[in-house]
């Protein structure tokens, strides 16, 4: 008895002995707030036809942030040059919108050139994609407006791309988009399609390319750049500089074999892409880290939906009561994303880096209305726990990230 109870004195030594780690970071306390909506509801819904019938507000949990100071000035970070950033509106396309301004900033950095994209030129074009697969597949596949990050350069490398001011699918006295009915009629018209057993590819797609002709406008076939006329191939390969191939994309999951090039299976990758090379998280951190360092911008994608994530402070940390800091690894990440916990559902543009106490802090650019609601609207800034515990994918070019590719066949 007496060796049971000297044996239970050393490990409650033990324990406390172990304290102090965890002590280290202070905990996080959680609150419940009304859920910030003021620019979605008061800008962007009183200006798209019809305007709802009347405001909705709910209470959330979140972290109590309550006298923290963040580093919450753009100018304190290193950043890469973007486009001012711009609102996606009524859509659920923040897929294209991060990836496109991911483009502009490679262009400014290959050419020179500072251009606006067009966000709608790639959306189109990805509604057909998505109608011809849907009928190949005989309609096993998920219908949404989502996307993944690589799908721009797929749709580029297809159909190549535009400038903004020449298909903005504004129409007259419109601010923003809004694809509530298009995308309605789109499934609508799909569902129908399954139904009958209606698979004629050709019947499909024109028919999708009438409703998105309908709300969107036909896409050019040309456009003039210095006077000159070019396709949108033309334009993308002899103007822009981009090699879509030269893009690559990453994942750190624990689900696929490591090292190697796997699927990315959630619904938004509809087209079911198996291009994500899947490294160990460290590598994953560290490839990000080293690109925006070395001049490099990045589209990540993740979930943006935490309770660490606030919009009026523009701010995206990891609460102690969801996990302290030095438990956040492979097996942490990889269980949120099995139990769903962690969803893919919002792609960001990462422009910037700044390090505060040896922890680095991410700027980046948002279309989304949260991102909005705060003293620097469009952006948010983002702990490197964040990423690394709830940012899935990222995108960037092949030069950014020599080493992680070297171990790739």
């Amino acid at each position: 008895m007496n060796r049971m109870l000297r044996w239970l004195s050393l490990v409650g030594l033990g324990l406390l002995a172990a304290q102090p780690a965890l002590a280290q970071q202070p905990r996080d306390r959680s609150t419940y707030i009304e859920y910030n909506t003021s620019y979605y509801l008061d800008v962007i819904e009183p200006a798209v036809d019809p305007p709802p019938a009347k405001k909705k507000s709910w209470r959330v949990l979140k972290a109590d942030l309550t006298g923290r100071n963040f580093p919450t000035d753009p100018q304190l970070y290193q950043q890469v040059w973007h486009q001012p950033p711009v609102s996606q509106g009524k859509t659920s396309t923040c897929w294209c919108y991060a990836t496109t301004s991911f483009y502009e900033s490679e262009v400014k950095r290959l050419t020179g050139r500072e251009v606006r994209l067009s966000t709608m030129y790639t959306v189109y074009w990805e509604y057909v994609e998505r109608a011809r697969y849907f009928v190949q597949q005989r309609g096993q596949m998920f219908l949404g407006e989502g996307s993944e990050t690589n799908a721009v350069a797929r749709m580029m490398k297809r159909y190549g791309i535009v400038p903004e001011e020449q298909y903005s699918c504004l129409r007259p006295g419109q601010q923003f988009p809004d694809h509530t009915r298009l995308f309605a009629e789109v499934e609508t018209y799909l569902k129908s399609v399954k139904q009958h057993n209606a698979w004629n590819e050709a019947q499909v797609v024109a028919t999708v390319r009438a409703i998105l002709d309908h709300h969107l406008g036909p896409p050019p076939t040309e456009v003039v750049v210095d006077g000159k006329k070019l396709t949108p191939l033309q334009y993308l390969n002899e103007v822009l500089k981009i090699r879509p191939d030269d893009y690559v994309d990453f994942m750190s999951l624990l689900e696929k074999p490591q090292l190697q090039r796997a699927e990315y299976e959630v619904p938004d990758n509809w087209w079911k892409s198996d291009v994500y090379h899947n490294v160990p998280l460290d590598q994953f951190m560290q490839g990000l880290k080293q690109a925006i360092r070395r001049g490099f911008s990045v589209a990540i994608g993740g979930d943006f939906s935490e309770p660490g994530l606030e919009g009026s402070r523009q701010v995206a940390i990891v609460p102690t009561f969801d996990i302290p800091a030095d438990y956040i690894d492979e097996h942490a990440r990889q269980l949120r994303f099995s139990n769903r916990s962690t969803t893919d559902d919002h792609a960001v543009h990462l422009v910037g880096v700044h390090t505060v106490d040896g922890k680095d802090w991410f700027l980046c650019k948002d279309s989304g209305a949260g991102s909005r609601n705060g003293a620097h609207p469009g952006y948010y800034f983002i702990h490197e726990d964040y990423v690394k515990l709830k940012i899935m994918t990222y995108t960037v070019h092949k030069d950014a990230v020599r080493e992680l590719l070297a171990q790739f066949p």
